[in-house]
């Protein structure tokens, strides 16, 4: 698993279906880590410009709608909770991604 691969995972709670997320963990500890941080993706899409992310849907990051990377919905599961790698992010929206994180965390 590496940083930019979209999952799937089946989070407890409100957001308890199954749905993608994408790897946002370090690839330093991917391989060793007990545990996957991730951000969860809908494609319920609202106007939230500054920490939820469009994506077009594409062979490559494996989405099948219009959906938003929720960058305010951090998700820490299980390594074995997680599924695998059904695409990957561009790193245009790994960068766009890491601006969005530092802005709901208020980093940097």
């Amino acid at each position: 698993m590496k940083r930019g691969d979209v999952v799937l995972v089946a989070p407890p709670g409100d957001f308890a279906k199954p749905r993608p997320a994408v790897v946002v963990q370090t690839d330093c500890i991917n391989d060793t880590h007990a545990s996957i941080l991730l951000c969860l993706i809908t494609s319920h899409v609202v106007d939230a410009p500054l920490f939820r992310l469009t994506v077009q849907p594409s062979p490559a990051n494996g989405l099948i709608k219009v959906s938003q990377i929720q960058a305010d919905k951090l998700y820490t599961a299980r390594r074995e909770k997680v599924g695998p790698a059904i695409g990957r992010m561009d790193d245009t929206v790994m960068d766009r991604l890491g601006r969005a994180l530092a802005f709901v965390m208020e980093i940097g």
